[in-house]
């Protein structure tokens, strides 16, 4: 069993004529995504990849049936793309775009609220359920299918611990890079209540990092709704007060709250083991499945 993606998502590609949205259409295809359609404004009647390409979403997914969007598309359109996508109602939008102004997205995510979508990111890797589909730009080569759900504000950190846990024969049930900005659409409650959900998911790996509060509010969520057993990693525990570190939303603020060490501190008083390195996280999770 997986949560939000599976074989028979269907997927529309927005961006797909930019060099980034057909280099990653291909390698989802590839994969074995049932993209079966783009859209980008005046391309309509295009074919890239063996897809076909309309002029808006709404066409796109009406015409295929579409139940999810990607979006490639740069920064300054991104935006207007995700409303669109919104628009079409589809059960998953999937933003991969980085540098989408926060006041934009702060005008999407009231959208969001208006709808019964889930949108993950925007600047992040997607999402993958191994052996069925993938959505975004995850490597699907380092994955393996099996029952260990992860959910990850970094791309990078994702590769890392899942690699770690392929090597080990623990397999995945999906993996979710919901996006390191300040504003995004799904967070870790989000994911962390669809896996629990989820009667496949044995466990569950909780990659966050510093930078606002969501792994302490995590924590709290976890300590009171999720009996899975969970293993976490808190990155940047080195990280300078007041010091951006990679994602926009890292930065720690000096308030008590955001830092390595209360997160950390957070989901082990929630009965959550964090490892100090990806290897640390897969022998936790092999000595609880």
């Amino acid at each position: 069993m997986s949560v939000l993606v599976d074989d028979e998502t269907r997927v529309v590609v927005q961006g797909i004529t930019g060099g980034e949205g057909k280099f990653h259409t291909e390698q989802m295809i590839e994969y074995g995504t049932n993209v079966v359609s783009g859209a980008v404004p005046g391309r309509g009647g295009e074919v890239v990849a063996d897809v076909p390409v309309y002029d808006t979403v709404e066409e796109a997914t009406t015409t295929h049936d579409a139940n999810a969007v990607v979006v490639f598309v740069p920064p300054a359109f991104a935006a207007d793309a995700i409303f669109e996508a919104l628009d079409s109602s589809v059960d998953l939008v999937v933003a991969i775009t980085e540098g989408i102004p926060q006041q934009d997205m702060s005008r999407v995510y009231r959208r969001l609220q208006e709808t019964d979508t889930y949108l993950v990111g925007p600047n992040c890797p997607g999402l993958i359920t191994p052996g069925e589909a993938k959505l975004g730009i995850l490597p699907g080569n380092i994955f393996s299918e099996g029952s260990v759900g992860l959910v990850s504000r970094s791309g990078t950190l994702t590769y890392q611990v899942v690699d770690n846990l392929t090597q080990r024969n623990i397999g995945q049930s999906t993996a979710i890079g919901i996006g390191g900005d300040p504003i995004i659409g799904t967070d870790f409650i989000d994911v962390l209540e669809l896996f629990e959900q989820d009667v496949e998911t044995d466990a569950i790996v909780m990659c966050g990092e510093i930078g606002g509060e969501d792994e302490e509010e995590a924590a709290a969520y976890i300590d009171n709704h999720v009996d899975t057993p969970i293993v976490g990693f808190i990155a940047g525990r080195t990280a300078p007060p007041g010091k951006r570190m990679g994602h926009a939303g890292a930065i720690v603020s000096g308030s008590g709250t955001g830092t390595a060490a209360s997160k950390i501190e957070a989901l082990e008083d929630a009965g959550v083991p964090v490892g100090d390195t990806p290897a640390d996280v897969a022998e936790y999770v092999e000595d609880i499945i």
